[in-house]
């Protein structure tokens, strides 16, 4: 996949480079020429330029790239400024960082697809969950082994955990599920929960819209998403 991270801060320099070394294309763009040329050689491209300049930022392979991630963290008049100049570009899918809650209010207005919240997220996490397709979130446990949430794949749909067979056939063990389940709030509107639905047996029922979670290694892991991601 090809991205584009605008600030080479520790966040977006970390996520930028695992991006990288995981065979995506990257474009790390930074007002810095001191961090353009410190990750030059660990980035795919690097780029020192105003990433609120309309000119400029127009100039870039916007249509190709698939996901933009705004990652300025210390400016955030920049921060605001530049997502909104990405978002007027139209561009697949704009990620954007937050600082605090009223920033956050501001980028869910202009109309960010998600938030990044590097204070509480990792770097590591989330290139999982840009580069591993279904993937609703991912929690490492050691460098090796993970546990992800996954949208049950339509193949695997109607169909029991034993006729699946995770264990037997991915080497993988499937923890919980969990469901969206649409109550009441106290007011009297409809809201959409998730419900984690306890230990899972061997005759859970996979219905659409369910969330497995799975533990294994993240080798085996990638690999069942790779061969299940419809």
């Amino acid at each position: 996949m090809k991205y584009i991270i605008v600030g080479l801060g520790n966040f977006g320099a970390s996520l930028a480079q695992k991006l990288t070394a995981q065979g995506n294309e990257v474009i790390g763009i930074d007002t810095s020429m001191t961090k353009v040329d410190m990750y030059k050689e660990k980035i795919s491209h690097t780029i020192c330029m105003d990433s609120t300049d309309e000119f400029t930022v127009s100039g870039l392979p916007l249509r190709d790239t698939d996901i933009v991630i705004i990652a300025i963290g210390e400016d955030q008049g920049a921060n605001v400024m530049t997502t909104a100049l990405f978002k007027n570009l139209e561009v697949k899918r704009l990620i954007s960082r937050a600082i605090n809650p009223l920033h956050e209010k501001v980028l869910l207005a202009i109309g960010v697809d998600e938030i990044v919240h590097p204070e509480e997220e990792t770097a590591e996490r989330w290139a999982k969950k840009l580069c591993l397709n279904n993937v609703v979130d991912s929690f490492e446990l050691t460098e090796d082994y993970s546990i992800l949430e996954v949208n049950v794949p339509l193949v695997y749909v109607n169909k029991t955990l034993k006729e699946i067979g995770f264990r037997k056939n991915y080497n993988l063990l499937v923890l919980t599920t969990i469901k969206k389940v649409e109550v009441k709030s106290f007011l009297g509107n409809s809201m959409v929960e998730s419900r984690v639905q306890g230990v899972a047996k061997p005759d859970l029922l996979l219905e659409a819209d369910d969330i497995i979670v799975l533990y294994g290694s993240n080798k085996d892991l990638q690999n069942f998403l790779k061969l299940k991601i419809k």
